[in-house]
């Protein structure tokens, strides 16, 4: 399966955000990613906090990437086609490590990361130049594949569980 990567500049401005988030339904949509799936909720969700986080705990301007598994030709194709993994990453110029934070019932932000820790099947960060990019990966599964909660429950066609 081949691989579509795509990115975005975001500059250091919270206006931004929408903007991402725009862009990254419109390049979901062409990868095969119907904007009403939960797959496609929950990645805008987590573009939606990483993007935020780069714009408003840095000032620095930022790079929005998505990795996707690249669409088929034909649509018989597209219903053959497997599942396949979804990365974001936003690199930023700041080599200040991301912190998560365990907000109170009154706090009114500190959820970010622990949003990114429970709805994306992996997430970590790594030095990128002089900054560091987070990144976040959510596995596609394929259609009609039972998925098996912890307690034993099966439900059908389910692209993701957070618990």
């Amino acid at each position: 399966m081949q691989v579509l990567q795509v990115q975005l500049e975001v500059r250091p401005d919270p206006t931004e955000v929408g903007r991402a988030r725009r862009w990254a339904r419109s390049r979901l949509a062409g990868s095969g990613i119907g904007v009403d799936e939960p797959l496609a909720e929950t990645l805008i969700l987590l573009i939606s906090e990483l993007v935020t986080n780069a714009v408003v705990h840095t000032g620095c301007p930022a790079v929005l990437r998505m990795r996707l598994p690249d669409v088929p030709d034909a649509p018989e194709e597209a219903a053959e086609a497997g599942p396949g993994t979804v990365r974001v990453e936003v690199a930023d110029a700041s080599a200040r490590p991301p912190k998560q934070r365990h907000a109170g019932d009154d706090a009114t932000n500190g959820r970010g990361l622990e949003l990114v820790d429970g709805l994306a099947d992996r997430w970590g960060w790594q030095a990128e130049g002089a900054g560091k990019s987070i990144w976040c990966e959510v596995d596609r599964c394929e259609p009609g594949v039972a998925a098996v909660a912890f307690d034993g429950t099966t439900y059908e066609d389910v692209a993701y569980e957070a618990v």
